[in-house]
């Protein structure tokens, strides 16, 4: 998740952040040398103790402050309404509840905030899709829980966020059924 094409979508997305920023799927830190200037402080949401110990170098060269925020987004121990962005790059695939971890992101943002996303989901074309849906199970299985069939935008909106910028695309070098991806912003509607 570190190369060209995913760091140029990483800048793109974390493009326009600004003030208080909670990351949810914070991973190793790879977005961290892509926030603007105008972000005061990111809140990192992960699980993996060990995604958080290989960042530890990306967090001490950040001018950035990042305090360690919760494990998980389906429980986000942060105060409603108090964010101005939330921000997921490749993370909601693998949330098991993915409705629970939509509403506490909408929850904490204020009521101007923005959630800011990159996703990899259910592609448009049937052949594509049914090879999604045939190779999910395994995928699962070896990915650490990541669907290949969620229709990021159908659970936006079923979340009450109003989809403002998504761009939808295959990203380039990936195959089909990994690679259908959606680019976007949405605000609490």
């Amino acid at each position: 998740m570190n190369r060209r094409g995913t760091r140029e979508v990483r800048e793109r997305i974390c493009a326009g952040l600004t003030g208080d920023v909670v990351e949810v799927g914070f991973g190793t830190g790879l977005n961290v040398p892509f926030y603007p200037a105008e972000v005061s402080r990111i809140f990192a949401v992960e699980p993996s103790r060990v995604c958080m110990r290989l960042a530890e170098d990306r967090i001490a060269r950040s001018n950035i402050p990042i305090n360690l925020a919760g494990l998980t987004g389906e429980h986000l121990e942060l105060p409603a309404a108090s964010f101005d962005a939330v921000l997921s790059t490749w993370t909601l695939c693998t949330i098991p509840k993915l409705d629970e971890a939509l509403a506490e992101m909408r929850r904490v943002l204020k009521p101007d905030g923005t959630f800011h996303f990159v996703e990899h989901g259910a592609a448009p074309d049937d052949k594509t899709a049914l090879w999604q849906r045939r190779c999910e199970p395994l995928n699962m299985k070896i990915a650490g829980g990541c669907h290949l069939t969620r229709n990021v935008p159908h659970y936006l909106d079923r979340a009450g966020f109003r989809i403002e910028r998504l761009d939808r695309y295959y990203f380039e070098g990936e195959p089909k059924i990994f690679g259908y991806t959606f680019e976007g912003i949405a605000s609490k509607a």
